[in-house]
């Protein structure tokens, strides 16, 4: 007698090619309406579910976890990112945690030099300065921003993600530089022309651009905080294409509002989706809605992943990307 298939509750709507495909395999309750869970719409859904399909928007804490019975045994979150999951408390329920690394890293630096290049020529004042209809003409002394090229980059976090920015900054004819919990091989340092530093705050203290590209963890919460902004020099700029809490976002905006920051590319917020107001207005700022990786081939690998993690799931073996306690 044939084994019953996975009942797998997704929380978003993800690309058609993935539902249908998801669909052929297991029994798929989708979001067609793509709106975002409560919290009661989650907990109901994990209690549903044999497999729930979370984002980064749905905040899986204990608390969830506990409302979720017996039946649910793998979440297989669709992204890279799971710090909006309780892993340890997942795995004290039996309940398996998976995720989509190694997809993103090409798409999300992409966008981090994007910003680099933006806010250092500032970008965003020269477009807003058209679409007014203010503009009448060439002038010398209009919207001067910085030369790329020469200029000292300074990468926080040089895993797969800082080192695709250090590649794409190095042939923008930029300095390459770099904090991480754990220096580069010699060869990996030599190709990319990389300076390690073991002191952030001497690093950033240095650089005229700090491109953030490390994880959220308890260790990196407010890794910028007031104090290590105020070392950065007043002609410097700030991207950040990671997690918004590693920057302390008051503390950034009341820099930038009194000039203490040349000026910042943010494409994530500490308090995700509620973006202080108080940025908004800023014309030195580039506000980004959570579009790193936003590209129609990440979205159908990321995907496909999460096809793969289920189906290996189903047949008894182990996930192939299983979050483990090591990369908490």
């Amino acid at each position: 007698m044939p084994k019953s298939k996975l009942r797998v509750v997704l929380t978003r709507k993800l690309p058609d090619a993935v539902e249908n495909r998801l669909g052929e395999l297991f029994d798929v309750e989708g979001n067609a309406a793509d709106q975002p869970f409560n919290r009661d719409q989650l907990a109901s859904a994990a209690r549903r579910a044999d497999v729930l399909v979370p984002t980064l928007n749905d905040t899986i804490d204990a608390a969830i976890l506990a409302q979720a019975g017996d039946r649910l045994r793998l979440i297989a979150n669709y992204g890279s990112g799971f710090d909006h999951i309780d892993v340890q408390t997942a795995r004290q329920r039996g309940i398996i945690v998976t995720n989509t690394p190694d997809v993103l890293a090409e798409d999300t630096a992409d966008i981090a030099m994007t910003l680099i290049l933006a806010v250092m020529r500032r970008v965003r004042e020269g477009s807003l300065h058209m679409q007014s209809g203010d503009w009448t003409g060439w002038s010398p002394q209009a919207f001067q921003g910085r030369r790329v090229g020469g200029k000292r980059l300074g990468i926080l976090g040089m895993g797969r993600v800082g080192q695709a920015v250090a590649r794409r900054a190095l042939a923008f004819g930029m300095e390459i530089h770099y904090h991480n919990r754990k220096r580069l091989r010699v060869e990996t340092e030599t190709e990319l022309l990389a300076t390690y530093w073991q002191s952030l705050d001497q690093m950033v203290s240095r650089m005229d651009a700090l491109s953030v590209n490390c994880p959220h963890t308890p260790s990196t919460f407010h890794l910028m905080n007031a104090r290590r902004l105020r070392l950065m020099k007043p002609t410097s700029v700030i991207v950040n294409t990671s997690r918004g809490e590693v920057i302390d976002e008051n503390a950034l905006t009341r820099m930038l509002r009194a000039g203490e920051l040349a000026g910042a590319g943010l494409d994530v917020f500490e308090h995700g989706a509620e973006v202080n107001p108080r940025l908004r207005g800023l014309p030195n700022v580039l506000l980004l809605p959570h579009m790193a990786s936003a590209t129609n081939e990440a979205r159908h690998e990321m995907g496909e992943k999460v096809i793969i993690n289920i189906k290996t799931f189903d047949d008894g073996h182990r996930p192939p990307d299983l979050v483990v306690p090591s990369m908490l």
